[in-house]
């Protein structure tokens, strides 16, 4: 790999080193602004993880540099086996992928052979590939009003509060896997009930990992993709937000007159400072950005077995959305 030396501000430095290297930089939603900012101004994409993957894919670039979690860099790798992937920090996880382990939800399937596997797409490579089905929080009440409408049992993982929504919105039943976002699954009903009494003309945006509750409470209900577009065509003026605070930077950005609070994680202390945001996506900086790309380090690497398999499950789900 080229470096260079770092003599310029680590903005311009990281710039020229993806322009020497011909990478693209790839973030998401939840990691800082400045990273964020940083994507776009060198002509990347801020999006969510599958539309990460896809710009990474359709890029002219040899090298995608992912600003995410571990997840997010094996889908990149999934659609591009032949690019060179780089994670910012490999240690960077999610808990849904974490919740999931391969020989678990395997055996959950050998269990259900009549069940068709719809796993999210914050799961591992090998779960994608033991998979019939991924789907993205945007696109899963779709694919599942499609199987039932085939006559086809679903077997959904990992993330149970999505499921639950899911079911709420299709009267579909399906098996569960147990598994749970720990940033959304903190957001509180009876805070959040507190807070829209004393911003009674904010509009409520939640994502669908969230627990039932909270999603009762919400206005809008829906990717990440689809609260930002919400903040940006509402009328309201003002919003509570109950997702990873990360989206903020692009909710301000598309529409910077508008107000935006975190919802409350802490119960009725509705004024209570509020901890929505994940810990691991607080993991990629600016400076593992430009070590990344200096020295190769935090590379993706996936059986190529599996990559086959993932990929079928994951193209199943762009030709049904195209």
């Amino acid at each position: 790999m080229q470096s260079i030396e770092i003599d310029l501000s680590i903005e311009d430095s990281i710039k020229q080193a993806l322009k020497n290297n011909n990478a693209t930089l790839v973030a998401h939603y939840y990691v800082s602004s400045d990273l964020q900012k940083l994507a776009e101004e060198s002509g990347g994409i801020v999006s969510d993880s599958l539309e990460m993957a896809r710009f990474g894919q359709n890029s002219d670039a040899d090298t995608i540099i992912v600003a995410g979690v571990k997840f997010m860099g094996e889908t990149a790798k999934i659609l591009s086996p032949e690019k060179r992937v780089l994670v910012l920090d490999d240690q960077a996880n999610c808990s849904l992928d974490l919740s999931c382990p391969i020989n678990e939800f395997s055996a959950f399937c050998d269990q259900n052979p009549n069940h068709v596997g719809v796993v999210y797409a914050n799961t591992s490579a090998e779960v994608k590939a033991r998979a019939d089905w991924v789907v993205t929080s945007g696109s899963a009440l779709k694919v599942v009003q499609k199987l039932h409408n085939e006559g086809r049992k679903v077997l959904w993982a990992p993330d149970k509060h999505l499921g639950h929504y899911v079911q709420s919105q299709t009267g579909i039943e399906m098996l569960m896997w147990d598994g749970a976002c720990i940033v959304h699954e903190e957001f509180k009903a009876e805070g959040l009930k507190s807070l829209m009494k004393i911003n009674p003309n904010a509009g409520v945006l939640v994502h669908p990992e969230s627990p039932k509750e909270v999603i009762a409470l919400a206005d809008v209900v829906g990717s990440t993709t689809q609260l930002i577009d919400a903040a940006a065509s509402r009328t309201e003026d003002m919003f509570i937000v109950a997702t990873d605070n990360g989206i903020f930077h692009k909710m301000k950005q598309i529409a910077p007159n508008k107000k935006f609070i975190e919802a409350p994680t802490m119960g009725e202390g509705a004024t209570c400072q509020s901890c929505a945001h994940c810990q691991w996506m607080a993991m990629n900086s600016l400076e593992k950005c430009l070590e990344a790309l200096n020295t190769g380090k935090n590379e993706v690497h996936i059986n190529r077995s599996i990559i086959e398999k993932a990929q079928h499950s994951i193209h199943r789900l762009l030709e049904f959305t195209k």
